[in-house]
Formats: structure tokens, sequence, C-alpha cells
């Protein structure tokens, strides 16, 4: 008898009147002589074009979503995400370039790109790497021997002289970072950033989920106390401080703290300051053996870090002595004029954008005063002063 489920014709029955029920496969035995049976069912009848619809409108919907809120916690579109192999590949522009930046974040967020363009007709290639120590990236241009341009070194001295790399490690191994696919990728990613602001990195799903953790477990801090979003990027790997950090009473308390006011106490013995400044002379000598030039700078920091940095690293024994050594041309942020003192640093490390630009417009002008490898264009526009930066209640 029939049941409801099935038929209790056999298979081959069925197949030889020339219809099987519907969804049913044939099996092995009804493809004699086939090495491989190929299974076959029907497909059902559905309303395809408005499933389509459907999920396209969802789509939208969620992207929208995702877009208004990214909009609304102040993330931008053209705020593209810096990786490895956007360094590597900028580090291959800076092979012909006329002049190139190593350091720090300082130097890094403070120098902005289109100032210096304006001022020198050169655009620079950004090659500072945030938390990375500036003698690292140095030494890297120095065995970089198609290098023979100007290269200005930004730096934080505690950064400069400390015992390990950073987070720029992994410029001691950027073949890792030039497959295809890797190159391939951040086009892609950079092609859809600069139309969408919910695609930044660090506020991704996972990223968001894992600070909602405050901490791993007592007495070890969390992801909640690591550092946030910080900064912007553009073009060019062109960085500035994200503009929540200066508005965001609650970000910034964070951003400060992360610093934890730069009072680590690395082991800067009168040894490690000694071999820094040892492997700085090796470096400077490198290049300009091969007819280039090393600048060096040190952009700002507030008192509060400032206090720390300088009880660790005494400018005499750090910057001072390392001028002094390689016999380089420097622009402390302490010797310039007046009118560019006290600007902007919301979180004590990093100038806000607008002070960043008036800081890049003093420290070119210095250097142009003190080497001929920087010239100002002619028609360069007038210098700044802290007044395009700072309210004047401030």
């Amino acid at each position: 008898m029939p049941s409801s489920t099935s038929s209790s014709e056999p298979h081959g029955v069925l197949a030889e009147k020339g219809a099987l029920p519907a969804g049913l496969r044939l099996t092995a035995s009804d493809r004699p002589g086939e090495a491989q049976p190929v299974p076959v069912r029907d497909i059902p009848q559905q309303p395809w074009g408005r499933i389509m619809g459907f999920v396209a409108v969802a789509v939208a919907l969620g992207v929208a979503a995702l877009e208004v809120n990214a909009r609304r916690i102040g993330l931008h579109a053209g705020d593209l995400d810096n990786s490895e192999v956007a360094w590597v590949k900028e580090r291959s522009r800076s092979e012909n370039a006329e002049v190139a930046i190593v350091g720090d974040s300082r130097i890094l967020f403070d120098t902005d790109l289109d100032r210096f363009e304006a001022l020198t007709g050169t655009r620079p290639v950004q090659l500072a790497i945030h938390g990375t120590s500036a003698l690292t990236l140095l030494e890297e241009v120095a065995g970089n021997e198609h290098f023979r341009g100007v290269l200005i070194v930004g730096l934080a001295d505690t950064m400069f002289f400390q015992p390990f790399d950073g987070y720029g490690e992994y410029v001691r191994r950027r073949g890792d970072f030039t497959s295809p696919s890797g190159r391939v990728g951040i086009e892609i990613d950079h092609v859809l950033q600069r139309r969408l602001a919910f695609l930044d990195s660090n506020y991704r799903l996972s990223v968001v989920a894992h600070r909602l953790d405050p901490d791993f477990r007592t007495g070890v801090e969390g992801p909640k106390h690591d550092i946030w979003k910080v900064a912007e990027v553009g073009e060019n790997r062109a960085t500035w401080l994200w503009p929540r950090v200066e508005y965001d009473p609650a970000h910034r308390a964070r951003t400060r703290w992360a610093w934890k006011g730069f009072k680590e106490k690395f082991p800067f013995t009168p040894q490690l300051i000694a071999k820094g400044q040892v492997r700085a002379v090796k470096a400077v000598a490198a290049i300009r053996a091969r007819g280039g030039e090393v600048l060096f700078v040190r952009p700002p920091s507030a008192p509060e870090l400032r206090v720390n940095e300088e009880a660790q690293m005494p400018k005499a024994k750090g910057w001072d002595a390392l001028l002094r050594n390689t016999r380089a041309v420097g622009v402390h942020n302490d010797d310039l004029p007046a009118e560019v003192q006290n600007l902007t640093l919301p979180e004590w490390s990093h100038l806000n954008r607008a002070c960043a630009t008036v800081f890049t417009d003093a420290y070119v002008r210095a250097l142009a005063a003190h080497t001929p490898r920087i010239k100002l264009r002619a028609d360069a526009p007038p210098p700044l002063t802290r007044d395009d930066c700072v309210p004047a209640s401030s």
C-alpha cells in the first residue's frame, strides 16, 4: 500500500514511466554504468524576483542604519584604515622621494602634508608609525640604498631611545606585506572607505563587543581600558587627531588615561643611551654617504607628560647630544617663536588638526632657515600663529 510520504513503487519503475515524484533524487541504481552518481532534484518554483528585491532592500536599510550610526558617533567617510600594507606601499614611493618623514605618532599626527607642500612645493612621504621608535625607522631608511632625499626624523625622546622597536617592528619583515592579495585588498577597502564611514576598523562589531568586558580578571586591565580610536587617516597616510578626542570629554579622558602619564620607567641607562647615539650616528652617516640628509624635529607634548619625559630622558642627554653627535640640524618645539607656543594638545600628546597645521608651518620655516635642503616657495603662504588654531578665549 502506498504510504503518505513515499511511493511503494521502485524508483526504476517510476523512471521507466518517465517521471519521478517531485523532489525525489535519482540514485546510483537509476544510472547504471555511471562511475559517480549525479544527484538531481527539482527546483521548486519560488517568486525569486520578489525575494531578491526583499534582500536588496534589507541590505540597503542595514547599510543605511550602520552609516547613520557611524556618523552619529563622529566617524567620517574618507577615513582610511592604516595598516602594514599601507605603510609598505608608501615605503616603495619613498625610494625616489625628495622628502620623507619617519618617527612616532607625534610627527605623524602633527605634520600637515598639505601645508608642507604649500610651503615647499614638495609633498613628503609619510612613513612615521604610532608607538614606534624613530631610531628603528631611521635605520630602516638608512638601509634603503635608493633613498637619497631629505629625511625628517620626528621624535619623542623616550620613544627614540627605548630598548625596543614598538608597533613598527614589522618594518624588518616588510616582505610579508607585499602580496598581490594584500595590495588588491587594501585598494578595495579604501575605495569603499572613501564613501562609507561605518567600515572603520576601530568600530567593527567584533572590536566594540570586545571592549564591553572591562577586565579579563581582577587586577588585569581589559580591552575597555585600551587605546580606542585616536586618529583619522587620509590619502598617502596623512594623519590627524580624531576630532571626537577633542570635543568628547569622556573619550578624551580615556585617551589621556591610556598614556599613563608617560610614567613607565624604561631602563634608560647611560649604556642604553650611548648605544642609541651610536646607532643614530651610523644611520645618518649612511644616508649622507648617498647624498641624502637627515633633519630632526621634536614636536610638543603637554606639561603633564613633558615632566615625566624629561625625568626619564633629559633634553641635554637625549636631544642635545643627538644633534651634536650626528652634526644634524634640528628643530625643537621649545626653540620655536612664542607665537606658535602653547598649541592645543587635547589628550596631551598630539596636536589637534588645526594646530598641527600651525606647527607644520613653524617647523618647516625653521628648517628652511637652517638648511638649504629645505626651500620655501617664492609664493609660499604667510606664516601662521597660535591665533590660527586656538580660540582667543583659551
